[in-house]
């Protein structure tokens, strides 16, 4: 079941800000940049980048997600190893808010996330 209007707003907001926290410079982001996809259920924290043998196309690449468990009221969060598939982030494999799964992110403690 996908996010009701009102979460997937809230939620929305609250990407937008971590986003707007943790972009690179101005200059940089045509380049190197950070974003942000919902779908259904889960959120992924984006690379945005152009493709290294044909610049002009512009890849986004997953490397953080959190899955919303509504039984549960909990996220679990998700990292993608070098094989593409994603991978209970062990440490601290879920967290009651969403708030909390980007700050697991942005600490990248084991160097998971962004290597």
């Amino acid at each position: 079941m996908a996010f009701t209007e009102t979460e997937r707003a809230q939620y929305e907001r609250i990407l937008r800000n971590h986003v707007d926290n943790v972009r690179p410079p101005v200059e940089i982001r045509p380049k190197l940049d950070v974003g942000y996809e919902i779908d259904g259920q889960s959120v992924y924290i984006v690379e945005i980048r152009p493709q290294w043998r044909n610049p002009e196309v512009i890849q986004r690449l997953p490397y953080a997600k959190a899955t919303f468990v509504r039984s549960k009221n909990q996220w679990n969060i998700y990292w993608m190893r070098s094989d593409l598939k994603w991978y209970a982030y062990d440490p601290l494999p879920k967290v009651k808010t969403l708030e909390r799964f980007l700050k697991t992110v942005h600490e990248d403690a084991y160097h998971c996330f962004k290597g």
